[in-house]
């Protein structure tokens, strides 16, 4: 009678491991940029509501520029991602959005912009991707 080892030796585990391994590192690459892509939703948003509470002060008190439309213009995004900045005038305005913190390396969309006629654009590699 022969005794048969059930097991697995080094050299197998060893290929298991990198294929594992190469699997992982493939799938993180490709869950970075889905998490990148899935954040500017804070950018636009923050971009809209910041816009829609402007054109409330412009119906309310006449004019972009008013020092009671102040309060309505974030610095930041709610999630910090993106630097908000504003360029008011009193019939035109461009809030831009420029990203930040963990949402600093989506070089494909840097900045976001949004004017008062409903423009929407972006700076980066791919700015056609940003709205």
């Amino acid at each position: 009678m022969s005794k048969q080892n059930w097991g697995f030796t080094l050299i197998e585990l060893m290929i298991v491991i990198a294929i594992v391994s190469i699997l992982a590192a493939v799938s993180f690459g490709a869950y970075s940029s889905y998490v990148l892509k899935a954040n500017r939703t804070d950018g636009r948003a923050t971009l809209s509501d910041t816009a829609a509470r402007l054109e409330k002060c412009k119906a309310i008190y006449g004019g972009y520029d008013k020092t009671n439309c102040d309060s309505v213009i974030p610095t930041k995004s709610p999630e910090e991602l993106y630097n908000i900045t504003e360029n008011r005038g009193a019939t035109t305005f461009t809030l831009t959005a420029t990203a930040t913190g963990r949402q600093a390396g989506d070089t494909k969309c840097a900045t976001m912009t949004l004017t008062n006629t409903g423009l929407k654009d972006g700076t980066g590699t791919d700015k056609d991707v940003c709205w």
